[in-house]
């Protein structure tokens, strides 16, 4: 398994490689167990899918295992999700009870995995309550927030922060969402796979295959907005910018996602966005299965502006996606876009549709600036964002909890 690192050398140098070997070394041979709450669709699945195996590479005995749960478990989360990100909703004491009872019988399922693991990191808000029901715990636990929690609804932050405060850690993807723990928190960026189907290198003839399967016309100006069909993705607002250029600039529009298995508000996201379309034959809504990597990868090789016109975001991968692909991004300010997106340097930052519409009319107009910041764009993901530069910070971690360190921080990434 350790080959499979090997092959990264070529995209990131030696020297990251070579340090992932060193820091491997005192870890060899313990139990790691990642715990979250779907196989498919969201940025935490397709990081896991690649983090584990790198994991076991190096000798590390890593597990993934998904906690099952009904649609009422997956209401309350998801409501959970929403608050952490400022919306000022509250579960109710039913629903809070069933999710408490649903992560009870999770840890029941999942007992002696959780209690043998040397390290158990367990991914979000879902099985973030299942530490109260393992009191026989072997190992360290730490907590992996994904999501953007800088000014949380206090109520729902109340809720949740004692069983935060059981870990012996956590995680963050930015400085601005820690918070005041009892705890060491760590700072790790997410990142992308460099040599997976969808950010390996593409042949033309697959991109045009792609385009020409939903139709779209090659000699228009395409910009695309690939994430989840979620209100935090304000698909409606990257709708009102495209219009607005069109009234100056022929164009096309591609909204491209699929949903996840933990996210109950996705079908109705997408049937607004339908509504909101009003049938427009150039807004191209694709509505695709977790699988499509190929399709996603091509999409955003082949569009001529790439946005993620987030309201919030925990960290953005399908920025980080398209920068690879050395496309300048025109994202939302805020949450971890802004540690991607540097204002005129690798894309825009905008805060309105109509912000968004005066930078894709530039970028339209500028090929040059295109391809200038889409090099920059590369550059600043090949040296922040790789999953070698997370899979470090998951060492570095380990090795504080586990050997001991000076450090109660660890930042990886920019």
């Amino acid at each position: 398994m350790s080959s499979s690192l090997e092959g990264y050398r070529a995209v990131t140098g030696n020297e990251i490689v070579d340090q992932l070997y060193q820091l491997a070394k005192p870890l060899k041979g313990i139990r790691v167990l990642h715990v979250n709450s779907t196989k498919e669709g969201g940025g935490v699945a397709e990081i896991l899918r690649k983090m584990v195996p790198l994991m076991e590479g190096l000798g590390i005995d890593a597990q993934w295992e998904v906690i099952s749960g009904d649609s009422d478990f997956f209401e309350c989360t998801k409501g959970f999700h929403n608050s952490l990100q400022g919306k000022q909703v509250t579960p109710s004491d039913e629903l809070l009870r069933h999710y408490q009872e649903v992560n009870s019988e999770n840890a029941d399922k999942l007992r002696p995995l959780l209690e043998e693991a040397d390290v158990v990191f367990i991914h979000d808000p879902q099985p973030l309550t299942m530490i109260q029901h393992v009191p026989k715990r072997k190992g360290k636990w730490v907590w992996r927030c994904h999501i953007d929690v800088s000014k949380p609804h206090r109520p729902v932050w109340r809720y949740l922060k004692p069983w935060v405060e059981q870990y012996d850690a956590s995680v963050f993807s930015l400085a601005s969402f820690a918070k005041p723990l009892n705890h060491p928190q760590f700072l790790i960026t997410p990142s992308i796979d460099p040599l997976s189907e969808k950010n390996m290198n593409l042949p033309k003839k697959e991109v045009d295959r792609v385009f020409e399967k939903f139709r779209i016309d090659r000699e228009r100006p395409v910009i695309l907005q690939v994430s989840r069909f979620d209100r935090f993705k304000d698909p409606i607002g990257v709708i009102e910018a495209y219009r607005l250029v069109k009234k100056m600039v022929p164009l096309q529009l591609i909204l491209a996602g699929g949903g996840a298995s933990d996210d109950p508000e996705g079908m109705a996201v997408l049937e607004e966005v339908k509504h909101a379309a009003a049938g427009d034959p150039d807004i191209h809504i694709l509505h695709l299965p977790p699988d499509a990597h190929l399709t996603i990868n091509a999409l955003q090789r082949g569009a001529d502006v790439v946005l993620q016109k987030s309201t919030k975001e925990g960290f953005g991968l399908t920025v980080t996606e398209a920068m690879w692909k050395g496309k300048p991004v025109i994202g939302g300010d805020t949450g971890g876009i802004r540690v991607q997106v540097y204002n005129h340097y690798t894309g825009f930052l905008v805060r309105s549709p109509e912000g968004a519409a005066l930078r894709i009319r530039y970028l339209l107009h500028r090929e040059d600036k295109r391809r200038e910041m889409g090099e920059r764009a590369k550059r600043l993901v090949r040296e922040n964002f790789l999953i070698t530069h997370h899979l470090r910070g998951y060492l570095a971690l380990m090795i504080n909890l586990l050997k001991g360190g000076d450090y109660h921080r660890i930042e990886v990434g920019v």
